[in-house]
């Protein structure tokens, strides 16, 4: 015959209806916050986000790590020497996580120029937070040094590629476009330029394609002295159209 129970008692062993078990609070935990299992509140949800944070932080990380070893190849051994298998190795990775990151070769080196352009205009704008402030041949300056880098050298060996290539050639059209969009947006805002006024865009443009040639020029011999009187010139030109 079995156990009567009293109405409202529980069955020995069990709490009655309502109520936890001796030692345990209402909700399950015991009288110290934590779970049956010994987990503290917000354990379950902390090892979740927790666990994807750090992972979606790798991830980044890798993925820069890839574009910066991308333009670093493409600077010292052109397009041809620039695999990735080269750059997977540089960036200490393996060529599956690159490949998982960037599908094809033509995916990593564009956005890798892209990256670094944007990296170094958003560079140069912290330079000058305000803008020429009076010291316009500082910004020329800085605005020649945009392509007399490894960033340029990188980017000049992405453009012959693609005179060649023309799976890549419409790849890097729109990325040159883009780039000097930005490029010349950078300038008027530093030079604090007024393109309303007449021949002002086009003296901004002409700003950048001289850099871009001396540029060119600094490939092969150091072209520093030069570039330093072109660069005065160019300043007190800027002076008369902009003012």
């Amino acid at each position: 015959m079995g156990v009567v129970t009293p109405p409202g008692h529980a069955p020995p062993g069990h709490a009655p209806p309502g109520h936890a078990p001796p030692g345990h609070a209402p909700d399950g935990h015991t009288p110290d916050g934590h779970t049956p299992d010994g987990r503290a509140p917000g354990d379950r949800d902390r090892g979740v986000s927790g666990d994807r944070a750090p992972k979606q932080d790798r991830s980044r990380a890798t993925r820069q790590r890839l574009l910066e070893a991308a333009v670093a190849c493409l600077a010292e051994h052109g397009w041809a020497g620039s695999t990735v298998s080269v750059v997977a190795e540089r960036a200490g990775v393996s060529r599956g996580a690159a490949q998982h990151h960037f599908p094809t070769r033509e995916d990593l080196f564009t956005a890798a120029v892209e990256y670094v352009a944007e990296e170094r205009s958003g560079a140069l704008r912290a330079l000058f937070p305000q803008g020429a402030t009076g010291d316009r041949r500082a910004v020329v300056t800085a605005l020649v040094g945009l392509y007399t880098g490894p960033l340029f050298r990188a980017a000049l060996h992405l453009w012959v590629a693609a005179s060649n290539e023309e799976q890549l050639r419409p790849r890097v059209t729109e990325l040159e476009a883009r780039v000097g969009r930005d490029a010349h947006r950078t300038a008027v805002e530093l030079l604090g330029a007024d393109e309303s006024g007449p021949g002002v865009r086009e003296t901004v443009q002409g700003l950048l394609d001289m850099a871009r040639g001396l540029g060119l020029a600094n490939l092969l011999t150091d072209d520093a002295a030069r570039r330093e009187r072109v660069v005065a010139q160019w300043t007190v030109l800027l002076e008369e159209a902009l003012s």
